[in-house]
């Protein structure tokens, strides 16, 4: 059995404990609104270069960019993971999801080229077999996803010139719910009669916009804004999904340790009346043995 002065030190310990949870829960809520509403920032960024779109498709029609299905093509991937822990099975998720879309896709490991944002994601591939070519730092703040966003562009660029034609993304995304499950998008290549539903949008003026610019070179312009907009959405949701996950991992903390302290304190009280106990019968016994000489 403890000591009072062994249970009085556990007890300052999960005191302790309890305030740094709740620290880091106010951080997490706080970061979760942060990265959403970078999310959201967006929004109007991309109605732009959809309204873009529009003026451009209206004249020239996109036609439909088809994959090749020779699954034995080199294979770009993306993934968003974390850098830091205590966020239960957020990388784990992700990484099992992704092998398991990868191997529907191209089951040669062989001719995936994979580039992941978030040292543990890389850990947890690696404990799976795959191998990782690239891996980049999460951004610790809003205004640092800009410059992680433009590093992947700049390798999926290379990866094109290295005869990469398919790049898939894989990230946490955020559903109504407020959950953030897993999710597989496709970057490239684009399928262009995806876009085509844009001329048929009403214009919000009278008149047009006119474009001097030659029109491939002004769609393949839109078409990198759209590219950058899914993967700055992409970074974003990541972030928030990761602050979810550690705010919810919090949660379960908190109780643990909120429970554990209860344990600890009846236990200290339970001990304490013992002692108390004791002592008050020892100075009765003295008493009487004072009385009876």
């Amino acid at each position: 059995m403890k000591t009072l002065e062994a249970l009085q030190r556990d007890m300052d310990t999960s005191a302790d404990l309890q305030g740094i949870v709740r620290t880091m829960k106010v951080l997490a809520a706080v970061s979760i609104r942060q990265y959403e509403r970078a999310q959201e920032s967006l929004q109007e960024y991309n109605r732009s270069v959809e309204m873009g779109l529009q003026v451009v498709l209206r004249q020239h029609p996109a036609t439909t960019s088809k994959v090749k299905e020779k699954i034995q093509l080199p294979l770009g991937v993306v993934i968003f993971g974390t850098d830091h822990g205590l966020c239960g099975r957020y990388n784990e998720s992700i990484s099992e999801f992704a092998i398991n879309q990868l191997d529907k896709i191209n089951p040669h490991q062989d001719s995936r080229r994979i580039l992941v944002v978030g040292a543990r994601i890389e850990a947890s591939l690696h404990e799976m077999g795959q191998t990782v070519e690239d891996l980049f730092l999460v951004p610790g703040t809003v205004d640092n996803i800009t410059g992680t966003v433009q590093e992947i562009l700049l390798k999926i660029d290379s990866w094109q010139q290295d005869g990469v034609e398919r790049v898939m993304l894989f990230h946490h995304a955020r559903q109504q719910k407020g959950s953030y499950p897993p999710q597989a998008r496709q970057l490239l290549p684009v399928d262009l009669s995806d876009f085509n539903h844009n001329r048929e949008k009403l214009w919000p003026s009278r008149s047009l916009p006119q474009f001097s610019l030659p029109a491939e070179e002004l769609l393949s312009a839109l078409i990198r804004q759209q590219l950058f907009i899914k993967l700055f959405s992409a970074c974003a949701e990541s972030l928030a999904g990761e602050h979810a996950s550690r705010l919810m991992s919090m949660q379960v903390a908190e109780k643990n340790i909120k429970e554990r302290l209860e344990s600890l304190t009846a236990s200290h009280r339970q001990q304490r009346q013992g002692q108390i106990t004791e002592e008050l019968l020892d100075v009765v016994s003295g008493f009487e043995a004072l009385q009876n000489n």
